[in-house]
Formats: structure tokens, sequence, C-alpha cells
């Protein structure tokens, strides 16, 4: 197949392809799927082939040069003019093989392997900085509710100060369960209670744990003889397995809050 130009619409797993020839006339429409690819372009005479500068982009440019194609990576937002229609994988080949052909278009340059790796390797390291520098304010906005402020900023600076925390004596919150929202929201007037679903106040990372942790005692209650069990089994009975659960994540975050206040072990029953 003699083909001018080919533009192919980049995937994980199906590619699609749109070639024209010498007289920009379509004549080829095919899908191939990924272990097709280089089997394809490897049976055909060396041509243009445009692409989406795109996850995975200079992969491709780089095994198709190998195979003597003239390989062009155009920007996304330079395509998407060229769409007609709908979007779909076979328009958009059309697009990238039609943009490819205007003799002003401006193209990406093909990366190398290592330009690649170092590009990575820099991205990765900023992506940790700005995790560390998340964590850090994090930390700082944290102990600042406890009265714990350093006027100095940065890495070292927080470090000091999370340990001036641990050496402090510093008083834990009361009301522990319901900073956590696990008690009912409440609408009482005149005498009269009126308790709704949990309010869902507080950390919700915690609050997840504990209801994790409670729905999986409860799948093993049956099978048990103790007081907790019994009483979790008649909860079972009387209302339902979800506000029993809650009603066990209530409990433990009772009993936590007990431990930490009071420098205590756990004393079963």
């Amino acid at each position: 197949m003699k083909l001018k130009r080919i533009g192919v619409d980049l995937a994980k797993q199906v590619f699609q392809l749109h070639g024209v020839d010498s007289h920009e006339q379509a004549v080829c429409r095919k899908q191939l799927k990924r272990s097709q690819m280089l089997d394809f372009f490897r049976r055909l005479e060396p041509c243009t082939v445009a692409m989406e500068a795109c996850g995975s982009a200079h992969y491709w440019a780089r095994e198709l040069r190998t195979l003597g194609h003239e390989v062009r990576l155009i920007a996304p937002q330079f395509v998407k003019p060229y769409v007609k229609s709908g979007k779909n994988d076979a328009n958009d080949a059309e697009a990238i093989c039609e943009a490819a052909s205007r003799p002003s278009m401006r193209y990406v340059e093909v990366k190398s392997a290592g330009q690649q790796a170092s590009q990575a390797l820099h991205r990765i390291r900023s992506r940790l900085i700005r995790a560390r520098t998340a964590l850090v304010n994090e930390i700082r906005g944290l102990l600042g509710e406890f009265g714990l402020v350093e006027a100095r900023h940065g890495v070292a600076a927080t470090r000091r100060l999370t340990q001036t925390a641990l050496d402090a004596q510093n008083g834990l919150p009361r009301q522990f369960a319901a900073w956590l929202g696990l008690v009912p929201r409440q609408h009482s007037s005149g005498g009269k209670e009126r308790l709704g679903a949990i309010n869902k106040r507080g950390d919700s990372y915690l609050r997840t744990l504990l209801i994790h942790g409670a729905r999986a005692v409860l799948r093993h209650c049956q099978d048990k003889a103790d007081r907790r069990s019994q009483w979790l089994r008649q909860l079972v009975c009387r209302r339902n397995p979800n506000i029993a659960t809650v009603a066990l994540a209530n409990k433990n975050a009772r009993i936590v809050w007990a431990i930490l206040s009071r420098g205590e072990g756990y004393r079963p029953g």
C-alpha cells in the first residue's frame, strides 16, 4: 500500500489509522490492536506518520522511526480544530492526518528514551517536594490548634515544633465520639427528643476506620458469647446492621477517648 501520510489515534490497546495517498484521497481507514502496530508499519512503505503528542507518543515515534517512517507529533490543541464532526477514534485519526498536511503546522520534537527518563525523574522529584510541603503545612496547622506555633517556616523548624509537641503535656479534646460524627443529629424541642442520622462531623478518615472496624466485628459476632457480641446480636435483631455498626463504632470511640485521656491500657469487660 502506497500512502503519502497517515494519522494515528493512539490508545492503550486499540489504535485507529487514517491514511491518504498523493492525491489527498482517503485510502486507509483501519483499526489495529497493539500487537499489530509494528507489523503493519513494517510492511508499509516509508511515509509520514502523524500522531498527537500524548501518552506513549514518543515511544511509538521512536519505534516507527527505526522502521524508516517520518514521524511528526502534533500538540492536541492544534488537532482539535480539524475534527469535522462528533468525537470518536476514526474522526480523531482523520483530524490528525489533516492537521499534518498544513504547511504552517508546528510540531513537537520527539524525545529520546534518556530525555524521557530525565523528565520523569524531575517530575517525581517535584511531586515529592509538593507532598512534603503539604504534609509540613498540615502538621503546622494541626499543632497550631493546640497552641504550638513556630515563627520560622521550613522542614527543620517543623521538626523542632513536632519534637516540642511530643515533649509537652497537652490536653485532649472532650466529646470524642461527637467530634468524630458518630452521634445522631439532634432536632429536639419542647422536651421531646428527635434523633436523626449521624451528623458525620469531624475527621472523615478516622470515622471511616472506626466504621470499618465495627463492621468487621459485627460480621463475626454470631459465633461469640461475650457480652459485647450478645449486645450486638440483640441490637441487630431490634434495628438493622448499619445502625448496629455505627453504635459499635460510637462505643469504640468512647473507649479510645477514655484510654487516651487517662493514659491507661485497655481492660476488657
